[in-house]
């Protein structure tokens, strides 16, 4: 039996190629794009049977070549960069090839397990898995949002378990590939190590500096609820993905300094005293982001909690202090 991870060597997809080494399961089709070849690394120490090219995959599953052995299909792989202005390229990559794999999925009653994105919600304040509620900002929202749309008729029917998962801002270990698009631990951690201090927008839409707050969720706990709804392919559904809590940035700020901290030996600060001693900047909102930016997120789990995954979220005092020592290990 088989298990087909496209995104494979991105971010949240080789975490859960990770994973399913740790249960035993090698028999794995890594499906992605390699043209920025750094990704790569994120596989090295896991275990596949076989790598296919993104451009490929969809003529291998349509063919047939796969067999019909397939356990399921996770399907992370996206362009996930909210500031990309290629519509055209968007849509084809995160809508129209999403919708040719959901098909053949059902086609042959595989289990389909996909990434979704809270970016679907826009700038709005509630963040239920409804359609009154959604409304992206950016052409990678819509992207998504549009895919979720297509999903929806398909939940009621028999043929194969559906799941999509509304990611928060997950952050955690194999996304230094992301640039850019990075969780801010990752560039907050950066920041200090290179100049010794942390910068972070000044406020925003009512906000003061660094107040603005996000559901970060660890990339261990995202792992963790696709093995949980792989385990139950009775239980279909879009849910969101986040902790349930939104934190500051200046509450990730803080964590990521402070864990850098201690592995220096230093003590831990508070904000205040961090700002005293000249550790953390405020730098001017970007112009770019003006309208296009969530200043607040928080996952409403109802749903999630509702279809039994019961464990607890690290919160981001947890997961950065976990997360900072792998990137100190690079």
């Amino acid at each position: 039996m088989t298990y087909i991870v496209t995104g494979a060597a991105g971010f949240i997809g080789s975490n859960i190629v990770k994973a399913l080494n740790e249960r035993g399961i090698k028999d794995i089709v890594a499906v992605d794009n390699l043209t920025k070849a750094d990704k790569f690394r994120n596989l090295v120490d896991c275990e596949i049977a076989e790598y296919v090219d993104k451009k490929d995959f969809i003529e291998v599953v349509e063919s047939g070549e796969l067999g019909g052995d397939i356990d399921a299909v996770l399907h992370q792989g996206a362009c996930s960069d909210t500031m990309e202005t290629d519509g055209r390229y968007m849509m084809d990559n995160n809508y129209r090839y999403s919708l040719s794999l959901l098909d053949w999925c059902q086609e042959e009653s595989v289990p389909f397990i996909y990434a979704s994105s809270a970016s679907v919600y826009g700038g709005g304040s509630v963040f239920k898995e409804e359609r009154e509620h959604e409304s992206p900002l950016n052409v990678y929202g819509y992207s998504k949002f549009l895919f979720d749309q297509a999903v929806r008729p398909q939940l009621d029917n028999d043929r194969g378990q559906i799941v999509g998962f509304r990611y928060f801002n997950v952050y955690g270990p194999r996304e230094n590939h992301k640039g850019r698009m990075a969780s801010v631990a990752y560039h907050f951690f950066n920041q200090y190590r290179a100049t010794g201090k942390i910068k972070l927008f000044e406020g925003t839409e009512g906000y003061v500096h660094g107040e603005q707050r996000r559901d970060f969720v660890s990339v261990e706990d995202v792992v963790k609820v696709n093995l949980y709804f792989l385990d139950n392919p009775e239980k279909s559904g879009i849910f969101n993905l986040g902790t349930g809590r939104s934190q500051t940035f200046n509450d990730v700020a803080v964590a990521s300094l402070n864990a850098c901290r201690a592995l220096d030996g230093k003590d831990a600060l508070t904000l205040a005293e961090m700002m005293s001693q000249g550790l953390i900047e405020y730098i001017p909102f970007p112009e770019a982001l003006k309208g296009k930016y969530q200043s607040f997120t928080q996952a409403d789990t109802t749903r999630l909690r509702d279809a039994g995954y019961a464990d607890a979220f690290l919160s981001v005092e947890q997961g950065v202090s976990r997360y900072i020592p792998w990137l100190a290990a690079l």
